[in-house]
């Protein structure tokens, strides 16, 4: 077992060297971040400070290696823009980002998950043949449309809900809003953002319920409970829910992740301050550290995900680790 913890381990190490690889060099490749802070016909003085105080005005390999040194240290650098470490920025967008990975994973797992379980259930029925096709609009409806129609339907047209996200921008009422509850008031603005970021996941989380379903409810031990009389509620609650629930679980996890870390149409289609509208705002600016700093945290998050996930795995099922 130590054996192949420790081979996972390395594979991690190896996953995140490469990503600070490829995000390092890809980042160079949008253009030079002091031309664009500069404005035309700066003095050279200005803008050689500007290189020398953001560190590129060092060869391209020295700056690699000061990267990786400080990354070492915990240090992803300072912003460009805002002349703020990068991971107290990261870290105060962070919550909103979660806020809103949560609320679009809960809709993913209410709607994916029982649509999954009913279609499988009622295989080749009407049911199953309106299963799949919830599936496959959630899968091929892109989010930015989702939430572009929400914010025509359910915001301009009806004003029954914020169209902006909270903070400085404007929010509309059609109705006066002192009848809702605060707690109503604060979740309103989550409502057309979480559903536009849910709604391709549920179709996914559909998809996966109903497969591990139909293979745990075709195996052999589910025939033999049957045979043995057990009712049919039974067989389903306590035996072929718990068993076809594993790989929904992972996938879950793995979804939660993504929705919290790469949510930047969402974000930035209703101005929602989390971490995807943060990198948007980099991306924009050039601001290479922040660039670098938010999709190094994104991946650390889902490699450590990952590496648990397999360390479980080897741990629940020794076949796994014997085989790898």
């Amino acid at each position: 077992m130590k054996k192949y913890v420790l081979v996972r381990a390395l594979y991690s190490v190896v996953t995140l060297w490469l990503l600070v690889t490829i995000i390092f060099g890809l980042v160079r490749l949008t253009g030079d971040p002091v031309a664009m802070k500069a404005e035309a016909g700066a003095d050279a003085a200005y803008v050689a400070q500007l290189k020398s105080d953001w560190g590129l005005d060092r060869p391209l390999h020295w700056q690699y290696l000061g990267f990786v040194g400080r990354l070492l240290r915990g240090d992803f650098g300072h912003s460009f823009e805002k002349s703020l470490p990068v991971r107290d920025i990261y870290f105060e967008r962070l919550p909103n980002s979660l806020k809103l990975g949560f609320a679009a994973f809960v809709i993913s797992v209410v709607l994916g998950v029982p649509l999954g379980m009913l279609s499988a259930l009622k295989v080749n029925s009407g049911w199953d043949n309106a299963g799949k096709m919830v599936a496959l609009l959630g899968l091929s409806m892109p989010g930015f449309f989702v939430g572009l129609v929400l914010i025509i339907v359910f915001g301009i047209n009806l004003g029954w809900l914020p169209v902006l996200g909270k903070g400085p921008s404007t929010f509309v009422w059609s109705m006066p809003s002192t009848w809702m509850p605060f707690w109503f008031r604060d979740w309103a603005y989550l409502a057309m953002p979480a559903f536009a970021l849910g709604w391709y996941f549920s179709g996914a989380m559909l998809r996966i319920t109903r497969s591990g379903m139909l293979d745990v409810l075709g195996s052999d031990y589910i025939k033999l409970v049957r045979l043995k009389g057990v009712p049919e509620r039974m067989v389903v609650a306590k035996h072929a829910l718990k068993n076809s629930m594993i790989p929904v679980l992972t996938f879950a996890g793995l979804n939660l992740l993504i929705m919290v870390n790469v949510a930047v149409v969402i974000e930035v289609i209703f101005n929602w301050p989390g971490v995807g509208q943060l990198l948007y705002d980099a991306l924009s600016n050039r601001d290479f550290p922040m660039v670098q700093g938010v999709v190094l945290m994104s991946g650390l998050m889902i490699v450590v995900l990952n590496f648990t996930i397999d360390v479980l795995y080897g741990y629940v099922d020794p076949r796994i680790r014997l085989s790898r």
